[in-house]
């Protein structure tokens, strides 16, 4: 079953910069499909034919390296569409994709893809731009990966989920468990606790019951520096 335009609206912000013909379009090629708890979405090597949106929930993206270390990339929450890179070089998945959390996804297929692709100007000034952002956050974990410490590293990736392209529809109040975090952050859930307290101490978030409320994302994302 395909989607409703006012709902494509409501999880896809570039949507809604699409006329009215393209929207229809878009619609009409979207499905939707849900993962449970640590179900893999794909897997590294998958052939998955869809461009992918994170309707609801939490999803990971990662890798194991051959000798079984591994190294996550980033978090993907609600409002985030991802894979744009995979379906224009028509090659096979890079990474895995794991749900967090009970999470539904959805899912465009690749002659919708690229039919927006070919004729539509407001959707190819969303891709560019969400392909520099990815760029610059891939670049950011690298180097972040290499020179901060541990409270750094967590820090960095609680405040690369506020990227306002990549997660246009987030507040600061972000529903994720400190299991989940360290997850994401690549340490494990005692070690997050610890850096989680440091950073309320500091004044850079609030702990909450299921989840964190950030106070100073500007100094979250400059953390360690």
């Amino acid at each position: 079953m395909t989607v409703t335009p006012d709902h494509l609206r409501h999880i896809a912000i570039w949507s809604r910069e699409l006329p009215a013909r393209e929207l229809e379009m878009a619609c009409d090629g979207i499905t939707e499909r849900s993962y449970r708890t640590g179900e893999f979405v794909f897997m590294r090597g998958d052939r998955f034919d869809y461009w992918t949106g994170v309707v609801s929930g939490l999803m990971r993206m990662s890798v194991v390296s051959r000798g079984g270390k591994a190294m996550t990339f980033t978090g993907l929450t609600a409002g985030a569409w991802f894979g744009e890179g995979t379906m224009l070089k028509k090659e096979a998945r890079l990474y895995d994709m794991v749900a967090l959390r009970d999470t539904r996804i959805a899912l465009m297929d690749q002659t919708t893809f690229f039919r927006l692709y070919d004729n539509s100007v407001a959707f190819n000034r969303f891709l560019v731009a969400q392909l520099n952002e990815r760029l610059g956050q891939f670049i950011a974990l690298v180097e972040y990966g290499r020179t901060l410490d541990v409270t750094a590293r967590l820090a960095r990736s609680i405040a690369s989920l506020f990227n306002p392209i990549l997660y246009p529809d987030l507040n600061r109040h972000l529903e994720i468990t400190q299991e989940e975090i360290g997850a994401l952050s690549g340490i494990s859930r005692q070690n997050a606790n610890q850096c989680l307290k440091r950073l309320e101490k500091e004044g850079l978030l609030r702990l909450e019951y299921g989840g964190v409320t950030i106070l100073e994302l500007d100094r979250l994302r400059s953390y360690g520096e």
